[in-house]
Formats: structure tokens, sequence, C-alpha cells
């Protein structure tokens, strides 16, 4: 059964995104004294009373601004309305009723769905006197709360669920999730890309670097699996990441790869790998998570017979500690190549979930030749046994004569012999040195 849909809206800066953060628990929409922080739609499943339900977040609506990105901002939040079967309308004690407030009411009354007016950032017994202010929106009641607090949220959604159709139990728990955070410099793509997949227009594209500022999580189903995409705000060098909304941006961004399964790396096939699309890839490499190199805006590049190959040369050496990641040549414009990320996906998936006995990795360590690795003298160590203590990524404590850290040369030696034996494809690998003691 479809879950039902509650859409939170409202102008900027009157808590939307506290709101959110407070019903789902999570700290998954930007929170700032910065307005229009919130620009995309941002989906999460929450949970009340035993029923679950999908939450959107959406960006201050103005009326009437002809520009780009206040247009697509009320061209998303208006995508929210459609889907929802309540609205909560948020309004800013603090501020009174403003005539944006006003517009939005009306504007929503006319849309004939459950609208609940939310008067936000009520923390004193004076405040919630002056929330009375409101009822002069037309709705027969209003809700005084504290989003930042928590004061009053229960009571609302108590009243939200009895307009959910149809009160039951709660529906049983999605399967597991496949987590793929989609990744890449400003204006490669990513929210073109988000959408393709999608088959929607989920998050906001324009011409403009940046447009994208929160981690957007939206679900997918196909072909029985789940996947939750997360569309990053681009990630900038630090010396360039000025405004505070930017800054946030970038955690956010660096904060997805920690919980993702699977990263897309976008790359600009235009000017090509570049120093800053290696720095994102060392931030995925060291979050652990799996890499697929995807290579955007490929129907715009002249083709010869040899130019895939020189391409991949030019990233390989460019990106060389990601010589695991395989590369994919798409256009998310056109939907070129889209369809196969799935199966990359998967089998990245896989991968890092697989697990090797320890007889197998001694065996295998018996017939691998240590000493080829270029090791300074003093730096040798003989390696007694491995055994995996991890997956996602796969992890391997090596045990060794002596308590020195391994050289960089046996720990690239040994991770490539590992994946050329066991696979191990589009995954990082992990070794954790241990000592071993042993007695004569």
């Amino acid at each position: 059964m479809k879950l039902p849909t509650v859409a939170i809206i409202g102008r900027p800066n009157v808590g939307k995104s506290t709101l959110f953060n407070r019903i789902c628990e999570k700290q998954k929409a930007l929170v700032s004294k910065e307005p229009g922080m919130t620009r995309d739609r941002i989906c999460e499943l929450a949970e009340w009373g035993g029923r679950r339900f999908e939450l959107i977040d959406t960006g201050g609506i103005v009326f009437g601004d002809a520009e780009l990105i206040p247009r697509r901002i009320y061209e998303q939040s208006r995508a929210a309305i459609d889907k929802a079967c309540a609205i909560l309308l948020v309004v800013d004690c603090r501020s009174g009723v403003t005539p944006l407030d006003a517009e939005l009411a009306k504007f929503l009354t006319e849309n004939s769905k459950s609208v609940f007016v939310v008067v936000n950032k009520c923390d004193s017994d004076k405040s919630w006197i002056a929330a009375q202010e409101f009822y002069e929106l037309g709705f027969d009641k209003i809700y005084p709360v504290s989003a930042a607090h928590g004061l009053n949220v229960g009571d609302l959604l108590d009243d939200v669920l009895k307009t959910f159709p149809h009160s039951k139990p709660l529906e049983p728990a999605p399967q597991q999730e496949i987590k793929v955070a989609i990744i890449g410099k400003p204006n490669v793509g990513k929210s073109t890309l988000l959408n393709k997949l999608l088959g929607e227009q989920r998050a906001i594209v324009s011409p403009f670097p940046g447009t994208t500022r929160d981690a957007i999580d939206s679900l997918l189903v196909r072909n029985g699996k789940v996947y939750r995409l997360i569309d990053t705000a681009g990630i900038r060098r630090k010396s360039r990441t000025l405004l505070v909304a930017e800054k946030l941006s970038v955690i956010m961004a660096t904060k997805s790869l920690e919980r993702c399964d699977v990263a897309l790396l976008l790359i600009d096939a235009l000017p090509g790998a570049t120093a800053l699309d290696a720095t994102i890839a060392g931030y995925a490499h060291e979050a652990g998570a799996s890499v697929i190199l995807v290579v955007n805006k490929w129907d715009q590049i002249a083709k010869d017979t040899f130019t895939t190959r020189k391409y991949e040369e030019r990233i390989r050496s460019r990106i060389k500690y990601l010589d695991y990641a395989p590369i994919i040549f798409i256009s998310a414009t056109t939907g070129q190549r889209v369809a196969k990320l799935f199966p990359l996906i998967d089998k990245a998936v896989a991968a890092r979930q697989a697990r090797v006995t320890t007889a197998e990795l001694n065996a295998f360590l018996q017939n691998v030749a240590l000493h080829k690795a270029s090791v300074p003298f003093n730096q040798k160590v003989k390696v007694h046994y491995m055994t995996q203590v991890g997956i996602a990524p796969p992890t391997f404590a090596v045990f060794t004569n002596r308590k020195i850290k391994l050289h960089f040369s046996l720990e690239r030696y040994l991770v490539n012999k590992i994946r050329e034996r066991f696979g191990f494809w589009g995954t990082p690998i992990v070794l954790k040195h241990k000592t071993e003691r042993h007695t004569s």
C-alpha cells in the first residue's frame, strides 16, 4: 500500500526544516539563519502513533518572483502539495501574520487539502498568546509549536494522522535499502542524473553552479530493490566556500558519503578529470564507499575510435588510487547508458558485502610472494596470517611479527593480490595491522 504523504509548506525562514528534522528524528535538512537553505523537495520516511508516512520538506515559497531559482522552488513545492494528503503550513509567531502568509493560506484553501496551520517558534506563554493572531488566516484551528524544542509537535501529529486513509497498524518496514550518493563538482549534472534515474523532476536543475544545497534523499523501487538516491551539493575547494550555506552543504555532502554504499562520482567530460575531481574521489575512498566513475555529458564529445580509451587513461592517471573503480560514459540529459548504472551499483554492493573465510585467506597467503613488494629492509615484516574482520567495506586484520606500520608498498601489493584473487569489485579494501606474538 502506498504511504500517506505530508508536505511542509511556508515562506522562507519560518523553521520548516527544523520541523522536518524534529518529526523525522534525524538531522536531514540543513538549518541556518540564512534564508533559502532548502531549495529542492527533501523526502524522508517518518513514524508516529503506529503509522508510517512520507514527509516532504520544501523550499520557502515566494509568489511572483520570476527569477529561475524561486520559480523552480515554487514548482517543487507545488508538486509536493499535489502529492500530499495533509499539508503543514508553517508560520513564524515572532513575525506575526505577513502578506505572504495570507497569500499562501488562500492558495492552500483553494487546493482542497487538509491544512494544519503550524505557528512555529512558540517558546513561552507570551508567544502562545501572540499565536492567536494567526486565526485570521481563516482556519478553524492553529497549532502553536516549538519545532526546535519539540513542544506540542506530538499533538499536531495526532491530528494529522486522523486525515490518513484507512487507519491501520504500522506497515511492514521497507526492505534493506541500497544507498547511492551522487557526488561531484558544482554543475556537473548531479541533479539532472537524479531526475533521469527517478523519472521525475525531483531536484531543481539550473545552469547556475551550487543550485543544490541539501543532500536530497529520494526512494526508488526497481526490480524489487529499494534504492535511496542521495543528490549532494557540489563540493568546492574549501578556500572557495564562503557562504554559511555552502559550507554546510559541503559538510552534508561528505556526511552523505559516510552513510552511502556506493558513490557515483560525476566527472564533466568537457574538461575531463581535474584536481578537484581527484580530491572528491579521495573523500569517497576515505569514507569507505564503493565508487563508480561516471563521465557525464558524453553526448557533447566529438569521438573517434580511440576517444574512450584516451579518456580512461587520463582519468586513471589523475585518480590513481581509484584503480578499482569502474568507469562508465553517460549523458544524464539524453539518458544514454543511465540504465546501465543499476547493474554496476548492484555488483558493487554485492562485492562490498562479500566475506572470505580465514582458511581461504591463509591458503591464499601461502601462494603470495610478499617479498616482491618494494619494502626497505628495516621495514620488512613477516605476515603470519590474515582474517576478515568486517564488510562494507571489506576489512582485513593482518598479523605480523613486528609492531611497525605496514609499508605502503606492502599494503598496496597485498590489496592488489586480494582483489586479484577474491574480486571485491568497485570497493576499497581496508587493512588493519596487528602484531602476532610467537613463543619458541
